[in-house]
């Protein structure tokens, strides 16, 4: 019993050092490398996700929006709100594939702790997609959603159960990927996908800027 939590807590420890890794180096040194580091987004292996996807998956999207609350957070600490809240815009990522700007914007009042970024995307069918991002004092950590498809629409997703060993689900695909044991057609959709995400937030960054 010692032995496995000791294993499970050195392989937690080797994750959090290849995510500090990860932060510290740029997509393009870690393509020239030849390696790329990899970190589950945890929300993305939550039920309300997986109930989301399934709910999405094979429907003509008209147009749709994800807000995502939550209170101050120093930009200095944390970075810019599209690399702050990177792990927000893998939620439309991952549910319509890639994605192009169109615009973006940034309305930010620093005496009042408050911002609010609003980006206007498009999927690969042309179809309009907003994500916001709104954070300031009184704020709640909270994600609201509106999609049009159509066949109907969604609005917010319900509470679908519990999302017990969640961060023992995270673990145990890390392990598969030490023991070689993820496809490397997964791999490289995930790459594609994380370095796709990362792009967006600096264009992002570019053109509130």
């Amino acid at each position: 019993m010692k032995s496995s939590r000791f294993l499970w807590k050195m392989l937690f420890l080797a994750k959090r050092l290849t995510l500090l890794i990860s932060a510290v180096k740029t997509p393009a040194m870690r393509t020239i490398s030849g390696k790329v580091l990899h970190e589950e987004h945890i929300e993305l292996l939550m039920e309300e996700f997986s109930f989301l996807k399934k709910e999405v998956v094979g429907k003509d999207l008209l147009k749709g929006s994800l807000l995502f609350t939550a209170g101050p957070l120093e930009e200095e600490r944390f970075g810019f709100p599209s690399f702050s809240g990177v792990s927000c815009l893998t939620w439309p990522l991952s549910l319509f594939r890639e994605l192009s700007l169109v615009s973006a914007t940034l309305e930010e009042r620093k005496e009042d702790q408050y911002l609010k970024m609003t980006v206007c995307l498009e999927t690969e069918n042309k179809r309009p997609l907003t994500w916001i991002e709104e954070k300031g004092p009184g704020l709640k950590r909270n994600r609201h959603l509106s999609f049009h498809f159509k066949s109907g629409s969604l609005e917010n997703v319900p509470n679908v159960g519990d999302n017990r060993n969640i961060f023992l689900k995270d673990q145990t695909i890390f392990v598969q990927k030490l023991l070689g044991q993820i496809s490397e057609v997964e791999l490289a959709a995930e790459k594609k996908r994380i370095l796709h995400c990362l792009w967006l937030a600096e264009e992002i960054q570019k053109r509130c800027g």
